[in-house]
Formats: structure tokens, sequence, C-alpha cells
């Protein structure tokens, strides 16, 4: 079986071609990608498809913009293979991608989720270590330098201090991720509502340490644009109190405080507070400075 390999698309074509063409370099040749564009202005990537002419790739493209949430769902539905990844369409798969993700399934087929080796790139597809990661990386993520399976409350609370995932490299069991949806309204943090959901219910998650996913942070991205203007954080509020409840209820004590608490949130907010004291509104900077608070 093949790797299912999906990009939403949205966004710079440069970028987007530079993501296709990651998985054309891949070492190996067991994959099938899908791009589905999300009625995206200008048809430069279907002509760009079609000039590579590879009959592993699919172009489908919607009549409206739906976006992203939706896309996801499109993506996911139209899986085939036994594994998929739902990549970013400004994120590079290293050649070795396919060949981890098909051998980690193989070597750890209970696992629901497997979670590999991310670097972290900027705009310029240089290497970049933004704080945030450090510290969700470094003091967040559980240790160790093997493959590990994490599951149950302990993950569910190391996920709500700090989301150390990185959404666009996970590669899914086809059979397991078919069984849950995106909850509506959760906009950026989309993400972590599903897989948290899917921990509730039982998922096994693997830690896959070998390198081969470049993701990338820039302020063109959609969590990024959200950040000074306090949106994405009002949003955060309301899925973490929607999480305290849900573990509350599976009786997982310390994954509803960890929810409640949502430190590195917080500690996320107070690093922006001076930039949107300079360059935000007041209702931004107070926002923010309510995020950090906890109320």
């Amino acid at each position: 079986m093949a790797l299912d390999i999906f990009i939403p698309y949205w966004g710079d074509p440069d970028y987007m071609r530079q993501a296709v063409d990651s998985v054309l370099a891949q070492n190996s040749d067991d994959w099938l990608l899908t791009v589905v564009d999300d009625a995206y202005p200008g048809d430069e990537v279907r002509r760009y498809l079609e000039e590579i002419n590879d009959p592993r790739i699919t172009y489908v493209r919607k009549e409206t913009n739906e976006g992203i949430t939706a896309n996801f769902r499109t993506c996911v539905s139209r899986a085939t293979q036994d594994t998929l990844v739902v990549m970013g369409c400004d994120d590079i798969l290293l050649p070795n991608f396919v060949d981890v993700a098909l051998r980690a399934h193989r070597n750890f087929p209970e696992a629901w989720i497997i979670q590999p080796g991310v670097e972290v790139i900027n705009e310029a597809g240089e290497n970049a270590r933004p704080i945030a990661d450090l510290v969700k990386q470094h003091l967040v993520k559980p240790r160790g330098s093997r493959p590990r399976v994490v599951s149950g409350e302990k993950l569910a609370v190391s996920l709500l201090h700090g989301d150390w995932l990185y959404w666009p490299s996970l590669i899914f069991r086809r059979d397991k991720i078919g069984n849950f949806d995106f909850r509506d309204g959760l906009h950026v943090i989309q993400d972590l509502g599903l897989i948290i959901d899917m921990v509730l219910a039982g998922a096994e998650l693997l830690i896959e340490p070998e390198v081969c996913f470049a993701y990338r942070r820039h302020t063109a991205s959609a969590s990024s644009s959200k950040l000074l203007d306090g949106s994405r954080f009002a949003g955060e509020r309301g899925y973490f109190e929607l999480a305290a409840e849900l573990c509350r209820k599976k009786g997982w004590r310390r994954a509803s405080r960890a929810a409640a608490l949502r430190l590195t949130s917080r500690a996320h907010a107070f690093l922006l507070l001076p930039n949107a004291a300079l360059h935000g509104s007041p209702a931004a900077v107070w926002s923010l400075l309510r995020h950090t608070l906890g109320n």
C-alpha cells in the first residue's frame, strides 16, 4: 500500500510548487498525491500539475471557497490507502518522509497517529528556532530518543499543556481518523480539537524521532495573522474550556486541570504583549492580557 498525501490548497503558488516538488523528490515511489484547490484565484497550480503529468497526482478544484476545515474534511474523505497525511501547501517533505511514514506504520501498526521528526523553517526556507517551538519540544513533549508510543491521560496532559504536534506532518491510520470529525468554529485550533477527541477515544500516538518534514512558520500563515489581534486566543479559551469538561467527564482530572490552566498558551500571549502594545489596537492588547491572566 502507498501513502496518501493530501495538500489542501489556498495560498502562494510558489510555495505550493515547492510542496509538490518535495513529493516528487521522495526516495520512495509508494505515494499518491491529491491536491484539493479551495477555489484559489487563477489556474497556475492546475497548469503546473498538468505539466508534470504524473498518474499518481490528482487535482481537485472546488467551485467555491469553503475554508480550511471543510478542505481538511474533503481530504480525509478522499483517502483510499491505509495511511494518510494532510500536509500544508507551504510545507516541505524531506526525501525520506514516505519511507519513514510507511516503516513506522509497519513497525507500529497499533498507532493511530504518527508524529515524525520535524524541522522548522522560515519564509525563505532557512532553519528557524522560534521560542514557542523550543519550549514545546524540549519542555512539554514526552522525552526519549527512540520511537515510543504514548496514549491516555498522560498524552492528553502534555498536549493540553502545550500542543507540541505538527499537524501537517502527522500520519494517520485511515480506518481511525475516518471515525472522527473536525469541530466547527475552532478555526486555527481545529487540529488539536480532533487529536484530543481521538486521544479520549483511545488513540495511541507514535513519536518517531527521525526528521523527515520541514514545517514552515511565517507571518502570513492563518495562525500567525490572528496572533496580534487576539482572535486566536479568544478561540483557544473557548476550546480549552470544552476540553477541560470533556476530560473531567472522562475522569481525567490531571488533563482537565491542564486544559483549565493552558499554561503555554497563556505564556505565548504574554510574550506577544509588547509587540501588540506597539503595533496592535487597544482591544488586541486587552484580549492578550485577558488570556495571559487566565480570564
